[in-house]
């Protein structure tokens, strides 16, 4: 479904079930894969990359060189940014510009700004108002500005422990079950049910 106020240039790729809003403007090269839903004043740049079943709120701009991978939510007004160190009279273009990739089930709150790039880590949580200016492990909570580990969640999005640093042992999410263990300097699922 694409809204009849919504701009889809030729050469753009959108997937079965998509449905693009009011005011929508999705650039030729552009990919947004299936079963997604991008809000009303939404921008999606030639080269940006949207996986499966992502959310994007109202007012997101994705530029040249961002990248959600499946199941991503985004957050009304949520900003990207693709040069860090943008200068009127000195034009970038696309080698100047620099990669964000957010990863699977991750989410970005409202008014969030995400400094070009950085890697989210798959199911982590960008607090509403935060400022991400650095790499978010895999299933952090990150607030403030500039973002900073408050917390741990779940994929299921429950807290699973309130402290920055990582869990000394597996923890279970008391909504859903699954069990996670410390890797690297995120999380990683062990189990996906309270069987496992």
């Amino acid at each position: 479904m694409i809204h009849s106020s919504a701009i889809v240039d030729p050469g753009a790729l959108i997937g079965a079930g998509t449905k693009v809003w009011h005011h929508a403007h999705i650039m030729s090269g552009a990919s947004i894969g299936e079963r997604c839903v991008l809000g009303q004043n939404c921008f999606v740049a030639a080269t940006a990359r949207v996986g499966d079943g992502c959310r994007i709120q109202n007012n997101v701009s994705l530029y040249d060189g961002v990248v959600l991978e499946r199941d991503v939510f985004v957050g009304p007004s949520a900003v990207f940014t693709n040069v860090s160190r943008p200068r009127a009279a000195f034009l970038r273009g696309p080698a100047g510009f620099e990669p964000t990739v957010v990863g699977e089930g991750a989410t970005i709150g409202a008014n969030a700004t995400v400094v070009c790039g950085v890697v989210i880590g798959r199911g982590a949580f960008v607090g509403a108002g935060a400022v991400v200016t650095r790499d978010v492990p895999a299933f952090a909570l990150v607030l403030g500005v500039p973002a900073r580990i408050r917390g741990w969640v779940c994929a299921c999005g429950a807290a699973l422990s309130g402290a920055s640093e990582l869990p000394a042992g597996p923890v279970r999410c008391g909504e859903c079950g699954r069990l996670y263990r410390a890797s690297g300097t995120g999380l990683s699922v062990i189990a996906d049910d309270a069987t496992g």
